[in-house]
């Protein structure tokens, strides 16, 4: 678990260097940094969707996984669960409430989230720091997702550091359970993985362009879809290759 505290801390640590750059930049100056980080997300989305190797479990996983998140309605959840922690550790001192307050905290909470959990390389890390004792790849990891979480808070705030919350869960315990887990992990595994991931990586990178406005956390189900198309692959593979 040392290097997923790390991870946490290195976010944490991005969080506060962001906010204090944050807070001298101009409304001018923030639209260059969600065109920044935008440009950059895309280009990370894209490398990752093009490691996939089966583009019919990809679709699938995201066609099902939206429509399975929208009807679950797990964006607004995320959203309310952005509005109760910024109502407890971060509240507006000035009376304001409502989406426009909300909605930045939230977003950079889910888009931080997504960003430093979805990638193969926290998939990848998890398991050799767990299974073999290797930090190199998790200690790597959290060097990037500290001047990632930089760029990010700057333009959207606190909520971006509450993403290490989302690490602590989601990367420590793929540490934790990396044993029972590892057989699992097969190179195709993490190329479905990483391919859904990168799309919706993209998702976001079009959300911080202002090209499209995306429910991107309502395709968090097709991650889990795609494990269970890549787990049936023995038997389906033959129709799709």
């Amino acid at each position: 678990m040392f290097p997923t505290f790390v991870n946490a801390g290195t976010i944490v640590f991005g969080t506060i260097v962001g906010l204090l750059v944050g807070t001298r930049l101009t409304a001018r100056y923030k639209h260059v940094v969600f065109t920044a980080v935008g440009a950059v997300a895309l280009l990370i989305g894209i490398s990752m969707a093009l490691e996939a190797e089966r583009t019919l479990y990809m679709a699938l996983a995201l066609v099902l996984g939206g429509l399975l998140g929208t009807a679950l309605g797990i964006e607004d959840a995320i959203y309310r669960l952005g509005e109760r922690l910024k109502n407890r550790f971060a509240p507006d001192h000035h009376g304001e409430s409502g989406a426009d307050v909300v909605h930045p905290f939230a977003q950079g909470f889910l888009t931080a989230s997504v960003l430093f959990c979805v990638g193969a390389l926290a998939i990848i890390g998890a398991f050799e720091a767990g299974a073999q004792g290797s930090y190199a790849l998790l200690l790597t990891k959290s060097v990037m997702d500290g001047f990632l979480a930089i760029l990010l808070s700057a333009a959207y705030g606190v909520g971006v550091g509450f993403s290490a919350l989302s690490i602590l869960v989601y990367q420590g315990g793929l540490t934790l359970l990396s044993g029972l887990l590892r057989p699992l992990v097969t190179p195709l595994m993490l190329s479905e993985i990483s391919g859904v991931g990168g799309v919706m990586v993209i998702m976001i990178g079009l959300n911080l362009l202002d090209l499209r406005s995306i429910k991107t956390a309502n395709f968090l189900p097709g991650l889990l879809i795609v494990v269970v198309l890549v787990l049936l692959d023995p038997w389906i593979g033959r129709f799709v290759l």
